[in-house]
């Protein structure tokens, strides 16, 4: 399993950059660098390819609304060049509030715009004329639009690579389907290993079965919150306001997805009054109520024993990439988290 890590993008970023040599030196393989509504991801990543060596880079994840489909093959191909050959292009269509309350971008055709953004990717990488010929993003436009004066270009350089990795951020079935058949890997959120085949297996099946054989085996990865020790169990506590959050206040009723993964995972009483508590501004009492199974079955929080047992449980239901976050007190302790946590996954 690779060993990958995601980025703090709240603040402190040189410093943060500055102690990730320290971790590509401890084992770590990857990095994932959000765009949520921070600093832009691709300055960032520029940075940290700048600073590193081996460490891979993952966008985790580029919107599919805020850019063109051609400037995120561009950013990708550009991104490939600057950190020789190390990038991954992390994709998702994030959610209704971040792209319609930040960017003022309509919220439509997730699964149309995914699946034209990865074609015209990676027809640009392979530097191919361009045409525009989907329902999403099409050439001519409709009556009155456009100059009539668009022909076919490609890219001017030549890229890295002509396949660069793409991961998509998917939950729900119809885009992890879709997933499973066009893109090298696959991140969930809020993963639970037990809980997986019945939630994704019959999508992840779909799509698998209409899966190009040149892609190679699906990419799995998992996010998990990672503390080692006798005494951590604490640590679970961090997560209740993030769960809190996406359960009950990324979307409103009926269209949050978030909300829906919960329900699927069986806890359908919990995520209703979770919702209900954070959309009336309760977010502490919201928090409380996110299940203590949820928190402890989605992390890598225990006793060595509980973490490799947890290590074991992902691996069998098909993760190869654990993003861990390291939870200690110290930097020093959270490089030796990292050393331990390669060691167990190898």
């Amino acid at each position: 399993m690779r060993i990958g890590m995601a980025l703090n993008y709240s603040g402190g970023f040189k410093e943060t950059v500055n102690e990730l040599a320290d971790y590509e030196k401890a084992g770590l393989d990857i990095v994932f660098v959000a765009e949520a509504y921070s600093f832009d991801a691709v300055s960032q990543m520029g940075y940290i390819a700048a600073r590193t060596e081996r460490l891979q880079i993952a966008s985790g994840i580029l919107q599919i609304y805020t850019r063109t489909p051609t400037l995120t093959a561009m950013t990708a191909a550009g991104m490939d060049y600057v950190s020789d050959g190390r990038f991954v292009l992390g994709l998702g269509a994030s959610g209704p509030q971040v792209i319609e309350g930040f960017h003022g971008v309509p919220y439509t055709a997730p699964l149309g715009r995914t699946r034209e953004i990865i074609e015209i990717c990676r027809k640009v990488w392979k530097r191919e004329r361009l045409v525009h010929e989907g329902r999403q993003y099409q050439i001519p436009l409709p009556a009155g639009q456009g100059t009539g004066l668009g022909k076919p270009l490609k890219l001017i350089n030549h890229p890295v690579r002509e396949r660069i990795p793409i991961i998509v951020a998917a939950i729900g079935p119809k885009n992890v389907e879709m997933t499973a058949e066009l893109a090298e890997g696959w991140e969930p959120i809020f993963y639970v290993p037990e809980k997986a085949a019945d939630v994704w297996g019959d999508a992840l099946a779909a799509g698998k079965a209409k899966r190009d054989p040149e892609l190679g085996e699906l990419d799995v990865v998992a996010q998990a919150t990672l503390a080692i020790g006798d005494d951590v169990s604490g640590y679970l506590e961090f997560g209740r306001p993030m769960l809190a959050l996406y359960i009950g206040g990324m979307g409103a009723k009926g269209k949050n997805f978030y909300n829906d993964l919960a329900r699927r995972y069986g806890y359908e009483k919990e995520a209703e009054r979770i919702q209900d508590l954070y959309l009336q501004g309760k977010k502490d009492e919201a928090a409380k109520l996110v299940p203590y199974e949820l928190l402890e079955k989605m992390s890598l929080v225990g006793s060595e024993g509980f973490v490799r047992d947890r290590i074991a449980a992902m691996k069998e239901s098909g993760v190869t990439t654990l993003n861990v976050t390291p939870v200690a007190g110290t930097h020093e302790e959270r490089i030796r988290l990292i050393e331990k946590v390669k060691e167990m996954a190898s």
